[in-house]
């Protein structure tokens, strides 16, 4: 039998998610799934627009995140679109989310899904929400970077 590759393919991405929030530190999390859900995220119909993290009774919990029902099956079989789905870390990590979230008040949320090594994986970020002027220098230092390089491009 052949053993899984070591492919990589990112399914949804967040990139909302980077604008709203400064990304303090990542982490790489399984997610306890359904049959019809992995079928469905294979397919690429899920999305992490709204989704984001909890820690209840020292397990991490993926809230608000939509997966597609898939449609090749009966919807007695299918599953619920925005289930809480349970996250796989490691006890030391969700120790150290925990003091982090609760004393310095910052938030977790799903930036990337992927399939990594046949497996469906999460990155999840530590973040602290941006304020108005943080976004506006954030556009402003975008818009010079793209000037710079068509000015670069031209000479």
């Amino acid at each position: 039998m052949k053993e899984k590759s070591e492919g990589f393919k990112v399914i949804c991405d967040n990139r909302q998610a980077r604008f709203l929030y400064e990304i303090l530190e990542t982490y790489e999390a399984g997610i306890q799934l359904t049959g019809t859900e992995v079928k469905s995220i294979r397919a690429g119909k899920a999305n992490l627009q709204d989704g984001y993290a909890l820690i209840r009774n020292g397990e991490a919990w993926l809230l608000n995140m939509h997966v597609s029902p898939y449609s090749q099956s009966s919807a007695y079989f299918n599953h619920e679109p925005r289930r809480t789905r349970k996250l796989l870390l490691h006890r030391k990590e969700i120790r150290t989310l925990v003091g982090k979230v609760e004393q310095q008040g910052l938030t977790l949320i799903p930036l990337k899904m992927y399939l990594k090594r046949g497996l469906v994986k999460v990155s999840i970020g530590l973040c602290r929400g941006k304020k108005l002027h943080d976004k506006r220098e954030d556009m402003k230092r975008r818009d010079d970077t793209r000037d710079m390089q068509r000015a670069m491009k031209r000479y």
